[in-house]
């Protein structure tokens, strides 16, 4: 059984058959404020559901962004610590390819998701559904000028903004790469941002 967790924008939990790439438990809130409060729940409530024990996860998915830093951790930590945990493998994925998995009508378009501080964390996706630019940052005013200076034909394409990735899909499609033997992405946050916290500088000297 796969385990998928993602807290990029809401949180959302799933149990996925590595079978059929079907979920069989999900759990989701578009709450973007309440991650660490509600992922032990969550992640309780889908094994539950699914009827299995910790033990049975043989791999946990991992949504790796983009996504701002004080929810993005919450989800990465749980997956990284429930797979170290378990000596299961930790698959990572990016956050938007479960979007564009999810729309029903195909592409071409672009994935919009928000990045507080009046930003957006973007992702261009083909007729195939193959991200084909990004994930970027950029403030909505400039959305246009940073898709044209990746993908020039997708600044008129449609755009698909969501409040919470699902979980569910990203399980899905790491069922599919297992099979094929695609790659997984780098087990590395896509935080796009610098971090507020900065190194101190050298201490003053205090003068007797």
């Amino acid at each position: 059984m796969l385990l998928a967790i993602d807290t990029s924008a809401g949180t959302s939990v799933a149990v996925v058959d590595p079978t059929t790439g079907r979920a069989l438990a999900t759990r989701d809130t578009e709450d973007s404020r309440r991650h660490a409060e509600v992922i032990g729940p969550f992640l309780a409530e889908v094994l539950d559901e699914a009827g299995i024990s910790p033990a049975e996860v043989t791999a946990v998915v991992a949504g790796m962004g983009p996504g701002p830093f004080t929810g993005l951790r919450v989800g990465i930590a749980a997956a990284r610590t429930f797979a170290a945990a378990r000596g299961v493998p930790l698959l990572p994925l990016v956050s938007h390819d479960g979007v564009a998995a999810d729309q029903p009508q195909g592409g071409p378009f672009v994935v919009l998701t928000d990045a507080r501080r009046r930003e957006v964390y973007w992702s261009v996706y083909d007729a195939d559904g193959v991200r084909v630019a990004g994930p970027g940052l950029a403030k909505p005013a400039d959305l246009d000028e940073a898709i044209r200076a990746s993908r020039p034909e997708a600044v008129g394409w449609d755009r698909v903004t969501v409040a919470s990735i699902p979980a569910w899909r990203l399980g899905a499609l790491a069922v599919d790469r297992l099979a094929s033997g695609a790659p997984f992405a780098d087990d590395t946050p896509l935080y796009l941002r610098d971090p507020d916290v900065t190194m101190p500088g050298a201490p003053k000297r205090v003068k007797q």
